[in-house]
C-alpha cells in the first residue's frame, strides 16, 4: 500500500471515529458560508403583499499565491451587484426581477459567455463596463416543497462537498438558471436542480450545455443535539450535446459525472470559547460516460477533514485529499488529478493536505464581514504531459487569502392589501 493511500485511509477512519460535521454543511449553522454566500430560500409570510427594492452585493479581494505544477496563481479584485424588484403576492409565491452585474477592478471589457467555462465554445462579442445578465426568479411553496424557475438558489446553497464545488465560484460564476426543487423534512433535506448554461437555436454549431445536480442529507437527530450525525449523498452531471445535426457534427456529445457519499458528525460543546468540534469523510467518484473532453475515463478519491468552531466568529479546519484518475467538474484543481498549469497534463495521483482558518461577523441582518486564509500542500508525484512525456513533480506549498463584505438590503416600495 502506498504512503498516500495509508494516510488517506487513516484520516478517513479517524474522521469516522471522531466525528463532527463540517461547518459549511450543517443546516442552520451561522458559518462563514452562511453569512457570506448563502440565501434563505423560504418565503416570509410577513412580507405578503409587499413590493420591495432589494440590493444584494458581495465585494471581494482574493489573492491566490499558487506554486507548483497544479494551477497558476491569480488575484480576484472585484464585486458582484444584484439589484432587483421582489413581490410576494401570496404567502407561498415570490417573484423577483432585476439584473446581475460582475465587475473586476481594472477591467473594461468582458467576454460575453458563460462565466465558469462550462461549454467549450466562447462568445465573440463583448460587454463594456461590467458582465451583465438579466435576473428573474419565480418561486412557489407547496408545504415542504419549493419549486423555483429562473434564477436558482445557487453555489454554496447546494451544500456540496468542497471537492465537488469550489467556494470561489460564489464570487465569479454566473447565476445558475433553470429549474430547482427544494424539500425540507424534519430529518431530510433535498436539493435537485438543472442549471442550463448554453441554449442552442437552429443552425447553431456549439453544444447546448447544462448541469444536473442532486444534494441530499439524511439527519439522524437534530443539528443542536450533543452529537449530531448525518449522511450526505451528492452528484453533479454535466451534459454537452444537442439534437440539431449541425451541433452533433461539429462537437460530439459528452456526459461527465461526479458523485459523493459521506458521513458527518458534530459535537456541540458550547463552551465559552470552544463551541463545536467537527469532522466528515467522503468517498468520491468520477465517470466520463461518453465524449473525450477529459483525458481520463473514470476515477475515485477520498476526502476527510476535521476542525473546531471557536466563539461566534472563528473557525479552523484541516484535512487531506487523495485522488486517483479523479476529475472534479466544479472543484478546485487541488482536489483532482488534472493540471490546469500544463494543458492536458495528468498526475498519476493527487495527495493534498490543507488548512483553512476563517473569520466572519454579521452586522445586523443586512451586512457581514469575512476573511479567510488557506494553505495547500501537494505531495511529490509524477505528471504525464499531453505528449506522453513523464516528469517527477516536487512537493509544493500554496496559499490563498481573501477579504469579503456582503450587503443584502431591502426597501419597501408599496404594500398591497389582501383581496
Amino acid at each position: 500500500m502506498t504512503s498516500g493511500k495509508r494516510i488517506s485511509r487513516t484520516l478517513l477512519i479517524c474522521c469516522l471515529a471522531l466525528g463532527a460535521a463540517l461547518h459549511s454543511t450543517v443546516l442552520g449553522a451561522q458559518s462563514f458560508e452562511d453569512r457570506l454566500y448563502r440565501t434563505d430560500y423560504r418565503p416570509d409570510s410577513a412580507r405578503t403583499g409587499e413590493l420591495r427594492l432589494a440590493v444584494e452585493n458581495l465585494s471581494f479581494f482574493q489573492d491566490n499565491e499558487f506554486a507548483g505544477e497544479v494551477m497558476p496563481g491569480y488575484t480576484l479584485p472585484g464585486l458582484w451587484l444584484q439589484p432587483k424588484l421582489t413581490f410576494q403576492p401570496l404567502d407561498n409565491i415570490r417573484l423577483e426581477l432585476g439584473v446581475h452585474a460582475l465587475i473586476y477592478h481594472g477591467a473594461y471589457e468582458y467576454p460575453n459567455y458563460s462565466y465558469r467555462d462550462i461549454a467549450s465554445w466562447k462568445g465573440a462579442h463583448y460587454q463594456h463596463g461590467a458582465h451583465l445578465l438579466p435576473y428573474f426568479r419565480a418561486q412557489v411553496q407547496l408545504r415542504r416543497l419549493q419549486l423555483v424557475l429562473g434564477d436558482l438558489y445557487r453555489g454554496s446553497n447546494h451544500l456540496l462537498a468542497e471537492p465537488l464545488y469550489c467556494p470561489e465560484l460564489n464570487l465569479t460564476a454566473d447565476p445558475e438558471t433553470g429549474f430547482q426543487l427544494l424539500w425540507d423534512a424534519p430529518r431530510f433535506h433535498l436539493d435537485a436542480w438543472v442549471n442550463w448554461e448554453s441554449f442552442i437555436f437552429r443552425q447553431d454549431v456549439h453544444n447546448e450545455a447544462f448541469t444536473v445536480g442532486l444534494s441530499t442529507r439524511l439527519m439522524y437527530n437534530a443539528d443542536d443535539a450533543p452529537v449530531h450525525v448525518y449522511t450526505p449523498l451528492q452528484a453533479t452531471i454535466q451534459h454537452r450535446g444537442g439534437e440539431i445535426d449541425e451541433v452533433q457534427q461539429a462537437n460530439p456529445v459528452s456526459t461527465l459525472m461526479n458523485a459523493a457519499a459521506g458521513v458527518g458528525l458534530a459535537a456541540n460543546v458550547q463552551r465559552r470559547v470552544l463551541r463545536q468540534v467537527f469532522a466528515e469523510a467522503y468517498l468520491l467518484g468520477y465517470y466520463q460516460q461518453n465524449g473525450n473532453i477529459w483525458p481520463l475515463g473514470h476515477g475515485y478519491a477520498t476526502y476527510a477533514q476535521a476542525g473546531v468552531r471557536m466563539g461566534s466568529n472563528w473557525q479552523v479546519r484541516g484535512g487531506f485529499f487523495y485522488g486517483k484518475d479523479f476529475i472534479s467538474l466544479l472543484g478546485l484543481p487541488y482536489f483532482g488529478t488534472v493540471s490546469t498549469d500544463h494543458e492536458g497534463g495528468v498526475f498519476d495521483y493527487m495527495r493534498t493536505g490543507f488548512l483553512t482558518a476563517d473569520y466572519s461577523r454579521p452586522f445586523g441582518r443586512a451586512f457581514a464581514l469575512g476573511a479567510q486564509a488557506s494553505a495547500y500542500y501537494v505531495a511529490p508525484g509524477t505528471l504525464t504531459a499531453a505528449d506522453g512525456t513523464r516528469s517527477r513533480v516536487k512537493a509544493a506549498m500554496s496559499y490563498s487569502f481573501g477579504v469579503y463584505i456582503r450587503a443584502n438590503v431591502s426597501f419597501l416600495l408599496k404594500k398591497f392589501g389582501r383581496k
